[in-house]
């Protein structure tokens, strides 16, 4: 999955490219006013939304914000209520509720995959800027 973002916030993107038994499946999406770690937050909650539940999925990222989200903070910030250390509210609270509400129905290993060239994320990248 890929996202991206023309300013911050501004107008922006995600793909999403599923390998499952050597067929591919591309979906992507757009917003008008975003920013690029919510478009990479629904490019992981739109891509687990195409497997059936109790489904294995590896979800590679390129998003250290997702990926550090997903697998240190967020359980952090849902027990201090959706707030950080600091007292603020969390951002995209809304959005990480999703994504850890869809995580508990699969078995998600998150894979991160900043500075790798994998099919998927190239494809992925090319859906979100079509």
């Amino acid at each position: 999955m890929r996202a991206s973002c023309k300013g911050n916030p501004g107008p922006g993107a995600w793909g999403v490219a599923l390998e499952r038994d050597g067929a591919w499946q591309e979906r992507r999406g757009t917003a008008e006013a975003t920013t690029n770690n919510r478009m990479e937050l629904v490019a992981a909650i739109e891509g687990l939304r195409l497997l059936p539940p109790g489904s294995r999925v590896q979800l590679f990222t390129t998003s250290d914000y997702l990926h550090q989200g997903a697998t240190r903070w967020a359980a952090g910030w849902q027990a201090q209520g959706w707030q950080k250390k600091d007292g603020l509210p969390v951002a995209n609270a809304d959005l990480w509720k999703t994504l850890l509400d869809l995580t508990g129905r699969y078995q998600v290993q998150w894979v991160n995959a900043k500075g790798q060239r994998l099919e998927g994320l190239e494809r992925a990248a090319k859906v979100a800027i079509s």
